[in-house]
Formats: structure tokens, sequence, C-alpha cells
């Protein structure tokens, strides 16, 4: 299946459609901050009285974060490091390395990699955690409407989170164009609030010079740096900006941040500092306490909403970045499931809906709340983003050959607020910022593992295998029976015979008529377009090699391969073409240079993998599979 692209330059009312949409998707993350920020950059770890000079340089802080790292940073720079539409770590790992081919650049491809997985990883952590802190913080409200409820907010966040991910196989498509109006909705209200507690203390926006930040650093130093940490929650999901720009386009995007997003979220966080000057004791909970009384329980309905469509937003992010993980070949294959026809990038990942599933439920049962969840939340998201901005640098002098001071002194620039924030958040990691570490580290192994697995595999099978030049001609000196229909052998290697070919000849001692030697290749775009994507050789003999390539966002699907086929002198008949396929059982007591932990690893990645017939979509009563034992 192919993913289609928005168009480059929308207008009308499709830009108007688009934005919304990208109102629900995007912004999500970002949009439910407001629940918990000002209220943790108050935690009692900091010790800070919200005074008027505290809450000034800490509502100074967030607008300039906002500014600086969404604005700047992302919509005006990374979104143009595309990968012909696609955005993302992977997406830019995939751009760069379409570069960095020579021999001398090695070692730069190597440390791209490892950075570019890491980072990937990282956002597997992110993907557990927003849910928990997203649901949890909505759920919080039911403590200031009804304090008798306290003690259900993390049963009744675990029973809404359980029923997201149990309906993640249903898609998204339907409910998906509920999200836009939701978050319409949620952005709105916030804003709403915000202004109404403004205009009882106007002098709060005297918090937008810049000289507040600067003095309250001045007057509480390490503090103020530890708080950096609290901060940065407001800017949480400004990676998703980039991720998405393949569904959505980069206009509406810019658009939707611009015209309502970053309005929303400054008219809320100042409210909530015109609130605290006004009382005090609202740091208990800042946000909902800026909602009349009546309405705590509309607010709690449409935060909870919002907390869903956020939440959703990042399962869906971790099915896609699945998705391409297994086209570029660092993790095994998966279940992937087109949920709609119509929809760009809906899909459901079984495997890895139920391992967000158990994670983010143990989140939430271990920390029990925003607040504690605050300190594990931020250190994946931070590291993610100081990658983006070494991963940019690179595509900025490789790719758009910009000369080296411009590209030293922005990078400079992002990584003084990257490093600062990454800093903040490195100081959180005993309290839970281990969490998320832990969780990039062993995702890192696992595609790693996998990487270098296939690699030392694929070369044992090129080693097993007999070059075309040899067997050809033995095959036209020693004819084997030929029967009719054709014979389709999947192999890795596109240069000579794969071994499951010799193993048929040599137990069958017969041949098909046409005998096909399909190797399916990842290409490091996107997509690849229906013209380019099949090459035919026709060899001696009855004998054809195809190559198929598929983008890091396509599934590769062997029936639509032979159609194409069909128009470059290869005809095939569905119900008269067998596919044949290698069943290894690998036996980690080889002397390959892997250790023999990974090695056991990598065995049961394999093992769990999909089938190699349902991951192609070949028909499952025309496969043919034999099996072979493998030291490695």
């Amino acid at each position: 299946m192919t993913a289609r692209h928005v168009e480059a330059h929308p207008h009308g009312r499709r830009l108007a459609i688009l934005t919304l949409t990208a109102l629900g998707i995007v912004y999500g993350d970002i949009g439910t901050s407001p629940l918990y920020t000002i209220r943790e950059t108050f935690a009692a770890e900091y010790g800070l009285a919200p005074n008027a000079a505290n809450v000034y340089g800490i509502l100074s802080l967030i607008l300039w974060s906002l500014v600086l790292v969404v604005a700047v940073k992302y919509l005006t720079f990374i979104l143009r490091a595309d990968n012909r539409g696609e955005g993302g770590v992977l997406a830019m790992l995939a751009l760069l390395l379409q570069r960095q081919h020579r021999t001398e650049e090695r070692r730069r491809r190597a440390v791209l990699v490892v950075l570019g997985l890491f980072g990937t990883a990282l956002l597997y952590g992110d993907g557990v955690i927003t849910p928990a802190i997203s649901v949890l913080g909505a759920m919080e409200g039911l403590e200031v409407a009804t304090p008798a409820l306290a003690p259900f907010v993390v049963a009744v966040t675990m029973a809404i989170l359980l029923a997201l991910f149990l309906f993640q196989r249903h898609g998204t498509a339907r409910v998906g164009k509920t999200f836009g109006p939701i978050t319409l909705t949620w952005f709105l209200t916030i804003g709403t609030l915000g202004l109404v507690e403004i205009a009882r203390a106007p002098g709060v926006l005297a918090a937008v010079n810049p000289w507040y930040a600067i003095a309250f650093f001045v007057r509480h130093g390490f503090i103020a740096f530890a708080v950096l940490g609290a901060v940065f929650l407001a800017v949480t999901g400004a990676e998703a900006l980039y991720a998405d720009i393949g569904h959505f386009g980069k206009k509406p995007i810019r658009l939707a941040f611009f015209a309502l997003v970053l309005p929303a979220l400054l008219l809320n966080y100042f409210g909530q500092g015109a609130l605290l000057l006004r009382d005090p004791q609202a740091i208990a909970n800042p946000f909902y306490l800026l909602a009349p009384r009546w309405f705590l329980y509309p607010l709690l309905v449409i935060a909870t909403l919002a907390a869903i469509v956020a939440s959703q937003a990042l399962i869906s992010g971790a099915f896609s970045l699945a998705h391409q993980s297994v086209q570029l070949g660092y993790t095994p294959r998966l279940t992937i499931v087109h949920t709609s026809e119509e929809e760009h990038g809906q899909i459901y990942v079984p495997e890895v809906n139920k391992a967000l599933m158990v994670g983010t439920l143990l989140i939430v049962l271990g920390f029990q709340s925003s607040s504690a969840l605050g300190a594990a939340y931020g250190i994946a998201v931070t590291g993610t983003m100081a990658i983006t901005t070494l991963l940019f640098a690179v595509v900025a002098r490789t790719r758009w050959q910009w000369p080296m001071w411009r590209v030293i002194g922005l990078s400079a620039f992002f990584f003084s607020f990257d490093f600062a924030f990454l800093g903040a958040n490195v100081l959180k990691i005993e309290h839970g910022g281990w969490v998320p570490i832990s969780i990039g580290l062993v995702v890192l192994a696992l595609m790693t593992t996998w990487k270098k697995g296939r690699e030392i595999l694929s070369g044992i099978m090129r080693e097993s295998s007999l070059p075309l030049d040899l067997l050809l001609p033995e095959i036209g000196h020693r004819a084997p029976v030929r029967v009719p229909g054709t014979a389709v052998f999947l192999t890795s290697d596109p240069e000579g015979a794969p071994a499951v070919l010799l193993h048929h000849l040599k137990h069958n001692k017969a041949l098909h008529k046409q005998v096909v030697l399909l190797s399916v290749v990842a290409a490091e775009v996107p997509e690849v377009e229906s013209e380019g994507r099949v090459t035919v050789v026709s060899l001696e003999h009855g004998f054809y090699r195809v190559t198929a390539a598929y983008g890091f966002m396509e599934t590769p699907n062997v029936p639509e391969v032979l159609a194409l086929c069909a128009a470059r002198g290869l005809e095939t008949k569905p119900l008269d073409t067998s596919y044949y396929l290698g069943r290894e059982r690998l036996l980690p007591t080889g002397r390959s240079k892997m250790a023999r932990w990974r090695k056991k690893l990598f065995v049961f990645m394999s093992r769990n993998a999909q089938s190699a017939a349902q991951f192609f979509g070949l028909p499952p009563n025309r496969v043919v599979e034999l099996g072979a034992q493998i030291e490695f």
C-alpha cells in the first residue's frame, strides 16, 4: 500500500480542512501541557513561592521557550529538512544515508545511524509516558470538582487508557474526523479561561519582556536551571510538528500554530499566572481553578477528550515509527494492518499497541499522579530534539551546501537551549527520568541487534548461494524436468541463486518453466513511484531476476509486483504461480562476531517475527516453505 501526500500549497477550503485536522493530530500533546506545566514549575522540590517576581520569570521562560523551540527551530528551520514530504528522525536519517555511501564516510554513517536510532527509540518512551501524563492530568480535575473522588483518579485513568488501546484495532479513520473539532474546542476554551483571568490582572502581560526570565536566573541560579525541566513541559510535542508534515503539509501546520495554538496557550499560561498573583493558594491546581465552579465538570469532559486525542496522536506516531523501522530493516517484520483505504497513515500494529498498553498502564500504577510523572517526562523528548538538531546540521551542510559558518552558528543557537533543557531534565533521572532512558536503551538494543543479525545472516546465505553464471549453464547442460507454471523464489541476495532454490532442485529434481528470483529492497525515500518500482532482467532457461523497491512509508506486496512485471515482459498467472520461501532454524553457536546474548536475542526476535508470507501479501495456498538449520 502506498502513502499519499497532501498537496504542497493548499488554499481556501482545503487549507482550512487540513489546518483543522492538523490541530487534532499535531497539537494534541503540546496543547494539553497547560494541565500541569505551571503547577510543576512551583513543585515543592524547587522551593519557589508563587510571588510576582517568580510568576513573571516563569511565564517569560515559557513564552520564549515556545517561540524559540517551536516557532523558530521547528516551524522555521527543521520543517525544511523533509524527505520527499515526510518528516521525523527516521525520515531525516534516511535522507542523510542517501549520500553517506563512500568508504571514508562509513564512520560518520555509523554515528548518524546510532544517533538516529536512539532518537527514535526515545520517542517510544515518549509514547508510553504521554498518554499516562495527559489523561492523569485531565482526571486530576476530579480532585478539584469533587475532592471525595480523589482516590478514584488512577482507576478511572487506567480504564480510559485501556479502552483507548483496545479500540486501536478498529482504526481511527472515523473518530479521527472529530479530533480537529475537539482540539479546536479545547484551545478556544483554555484561551477564553486565560483571557478572563488576565482581564482581572492585566499587569501579568509584562512577562512578555525576556528580562524577567533573565532576572529569574540571576536571582535563583541553579534552582532556575533545575526549573527548566518543568518549563520544558510546555514544549513537549514539538517533535510531532516535524514528524507529521507528510500527513498535512507545512503550511497547515504553521497556520494552525500561529493562528490558534500559540495565542491560546499563551493566554492560558498567562491566565494561570494572573490567578496565582491574585490567589497564591491556587498553585494546588491552577489550570482547573481558572474555571468557575459551574464549569468544572464540562471542563473536565473537554480536557479528557483532549487528553485522549493527544494520546492517540502519540500512539499513531509509534505505529508509524514501527512501520518505517521495519521497512528500513531495523525491526523484525511486524503485523501492519491498514485500517483505512482513504486516510493516509491509518495503520495498526498489534505488537506495538500491546507493548504501549502494558507500559502505559504500568507507568500510571507506578507514578500515580501527573506531578510524579513530570519527573519522568521530558528527557526522552529533549534527547530527541538534540539529535534532530545534529542531523539537521549535517543535512544543511551536505545536502543544501550551506557555508560552515552558517551551519555552526545556527546549530550552536539551537544547541544552547537544547542542552539547557536536556541538562535540566538529566537532574530528574533518579526521580523517574530513568524510565524513558531505559525504554530507549532497550529499543535501541533491539533495533541494532536485529540490523546486525540480519547482516550476518545475509552474509551466511550469500556464501551458501551459487552464482547464477555457474547455475544456469549447469541447468542447460543437465536440464531438470520442467513443469508448467511459475516459481517465485524470494531472496535477499539480488545476485546469486538463493539456497532455497538449490534445496528445491536437490530434493524435487524439477523446475517450473518460469523461475523468478525476486528481491524486495528498501529505498531510503518515503515512496517509490510505480514506474520505477520494478526492474526485470530476463536470463537464460526461463529465469528472471526481479528487483522491487519500496519506500519506508510503504508496505511490500509481491502479487502487486508480479502484476507490474507484465508490462516488462514477464507474465504470470496467479493460479499457476507458487512462492518458495526459506524458513531458517537459527542456532547461536557459530563463529560470527556478535555477543552470545545478542545472538540469543536475535534468535528470539526472528522466531517471533511475522511470517514472510503474511508480510509480503502472498496467497497462503500458493506458498511452499523449505527449512534449513543455520549456525551464526
